[in-house]
């Protein structure tokens, strides 16, 4: 039987991971793909992923790194999604995951000037997203959860921008018809962004963002496990 690929390029909170799961089991449980038919691979502890056109489908988790910090593990992993993406391999990219996926491909990922984005979101759909497989028939704004400090910048050559935040222009992308970027968190839902902005309080203070405002405007996403679930269908189309 061949495997879904979850590229796990970190971990989460640890108190989040005792009582709720790691990255994995959150996109699995979106995906409605059992732990049986997916191999997780952590290539941020160095473990190598399988040939690039073997995965029925390929997700690139969250992490607390930086892509602009050019890691071996993690340079090494952006080469693997060259491959992947050449070979019509159905990828996935959220957070991290969605940067990786953009340097890999010749973009630009660095601190965004803007400043750190947290919370519940409203994203704006552009017209590129209205025929988009995996983003075509949402409302619009879409509520999504995210939490991150570098964006990608510049898009990769032959990119389609799908949708954009206030802080960040380039929230959403695609590639070809087989992969996409998402900088928010379709895994996530209230409880977790709740732990992560109670465990960023004090950063957040320091940065001049109320976190109390954060955590008041929290509520849950109905785009996210969808989004996953659609993901999953045309993976195995």
């Amino acid at each position: 039987m061949s495997e879904w690929v979850i590229l796990k390029t970190g971990t989460t909170l640890p108190e989040l991971r005792a009582r709720r799961g790691d990255y994995e089991d959150w996109f699995l449980d979106g995906l409605g793909v059992p732990s049986e038919q997916a191999r997780v691979v952590a290539v941020y502890e160095g473990e190598g992923p399988p040939p690039a056109d073997v995965p029925v489908g390929v997700v690139v988790t969250g992490s607390s790194a930086m892509v602009s910090d050019r890691e071996p593990w993690s340079e090494a992993a952006a080469a693997w999604l060259r491959d992947a993406v050449a070979a019509a391999t159905p990828v996935l990219g959220v957070c991290y995951g969605h940067q990786l996926l953009a340097h890999a491909l010749g973009g630009v990922v660095a601190p965004n000037p803007r400043g750190r984005e947290m919370g519940t979101l409203r994203l704006r759909l552009l017209s590129e997203a209205r025929d988009d497989p995996l983003l075509g028939g949402f409302t619009d704004p879409l509520c999504v959860q995210a939490t991150h400090v570098e964006s990608v910048l510049e898009l990769p050559a032959g990119a389609r921008r799908l949708a954009e935040s206030g802080l960040d222009a380039n929230h959403a992308f695609a590639v070809g018809e087989r992969a996409w970027g998402l900088q928010f968190h379709p895994e996530f839902d209230a409880d977790v962004m709740q732990a992560y902005l109670a465990a960023r309080r004090e950063i957040l203070r320091s940065e001049g963002i109320d976190p109390e405002r954060l955590e008041r405007r929290v509520e849950e996403s109905p785009h996210g496990s969808e989004l996953l679930r659609r993901f999953a269908r045309l993976a195995v189309a």
